[in-house]
């Protein structure tokens, strides 16, 4: 299956060091060799790469390792294909705007009778079950909310209840985002750690890099890594539940549905 990596921050930050280590699990560590992509949200604008390459031999992941753009929010994928062929249109992340506002995606899973669930105001433009589901989960948002709702928590709800029904057809993990909320959904498989003073040093898993946050942040700086997998071998790692929706904001759960804490 596929693999998620995603981050919320309370100040610009890069992602660099853990993408680093990401990139390898597509074709390195990994067998995800079809394709990856990353998406960056940046002072109220959107910026993302996509490419249906390795991305351990990409030349593009190589130039985001290497150029550190800061963000609040950031969203990656690395894809190994189950449905859908191997090409640009297929690759994660998608994006679809609602509210005036870029939603981005990325689905890690594989899904059935994927083609039954009816699409509204969104249209695939790929051939996969992921974009299929995300095109629906979006209509149906924007279906119940055709403005932002006064209360962001009713939108979380049924959120909640809309991955629930995605993962009665199978496996969907998931993040989402809209630049200022990010959502991990867990169905099978997903991890987190926050990041605070006092700040410590950090061990890729899949790559020989360590990282010492204390030379590269300030005592209020808070960094949330969101991944399918821990990504660092000397940090402790919290994993999600089956069911489990996790709504991050600068670095921060502001909600938690479907796990009793």
């Amino acid at each position: 299956m596929c693999e998620l990596l995603g981050m919320s921050a309370n100040v610009p930050t890069d992602i660099c060091f853990s993408f680093s280590g990401f990139l390898h699990r597509g074709g390195g560590t990994g067998p995800h060799r079809d394709g990856w992509g990353i998406a960056f949200y940046e002072e109220g604008g959107y910026r993302e790469f996509r490419d249906p390459h390795p991305s351990v031999d990409s030349p593009i992941a190589r130039l985001i390792c290497e150029y550190p753009i800061k963000s609040n929010v950031v969203i990656s994928h690395i894809r190994q294909a189950n449905v859908g062929g191997v090409r640009l249109a297929n690759t994660h992340p998608f994006t679809r705007e609602m509210w005036g506002r870029p939603w981005c995606y990325a689905h890690n899973g594989q899904l059935s009778d994927w083609q039954q669930l009816p699409l509204g105001a969104y249209t695939p433009v790929g051939n996969t079950d992921s974009e299929h589901a995300f095109c629906w989960l979006m209509g149906e948002l924007r279906r119940c909310f055709p403005t932002p709702p006064a209360s962001p928590d009713l939108l979380w709800e049924r959120l909640h209840g809309l991955c629930e029904a995605l993962r009665g057809l199978g496996v969907f993990n998931l993040l989402l985002s809209d630049g200022v909320y990010l959502y991990s959904y867990c169905s099978t498989k997903l991890a987190h750690i926050t990041r605070r003073a006092p700040f410590g040093e950090a061990e890729l898993s899949d790559a020989e890099m360590t990282v010492n946050f204390i030379e590269h942040t300030t005592p209020n700086d808070i960094v949330s890594v969101i991944a399918t997998e821990p990504l660092t071998q000397n940090e402790a790692w919290q994993r999600m539940v089956p069911g489990e929706l996790l709504v991050w904001r600068d670095g921060e759960i502001e909600a938690s549905y479907g796990h009793s804490k």
